[in-house]
């Protein structure tokens, strides 16, 4: 019995009489065109500085922090207490309950230089400022 070589055609047949030009896509390409985007999202994402604010006793501690400016940042909010608070803020545009021993991350900027107000709505002695350098 004798064997055939497979080698597929220039064109690939689309119906009875029709048929089109087959694309042959090099071997590696369609691997970077996954990866390339995957590669750019984890660059991005662990360049994103993080920053953690602790709610004790109900306060901030640190009551101010400082991130560098026209810079996206992640903040993690920290609840001490045995009972809820909110980290708020009309400039940062910003309103998350923290449940008591828990912690919530969030993303804030970029930011223009200044200094921008936060604080717990249930308890408004607690106030802070992200100062953005």
């Amino acid at each position: 019995m004798a064997y055939r070589q497979f080698a597929p055609s220039a064109t690939a047949e689309i119906g009875p009489g029709l048929s089109c030009p087959r694309r042959r896509v090099p071997g590696w390409t369609g691997v970077w065109i996954v990866a390339i985007p995957l590669l750019l999202t984890v660059s991005v994402q662990a360049q994103t500085p993080a920053f953690s604010v602790t709610i004790r006793n109900h306060k901030f501690v640190p009551d101010q922090i400082e991130v560098p400016a026209n810079q996206k940042v992640e903040v993690h909010v920290i609840n001490a207490d045995p009972t809820p608070a909110e980290f708020e803020s009309f400039e940062l545009r910003r309103e998350k309950v923290v449940a008591a021993g828990q912690e919530i991350t969030l993303y804030i900027g970029p930011l223009k230089p200044g200094s921008y107000e936060f604080f717990d709505d249930f308890n408004p002695s607690a106030r802070g400022h992200v100062v953005a350098r």
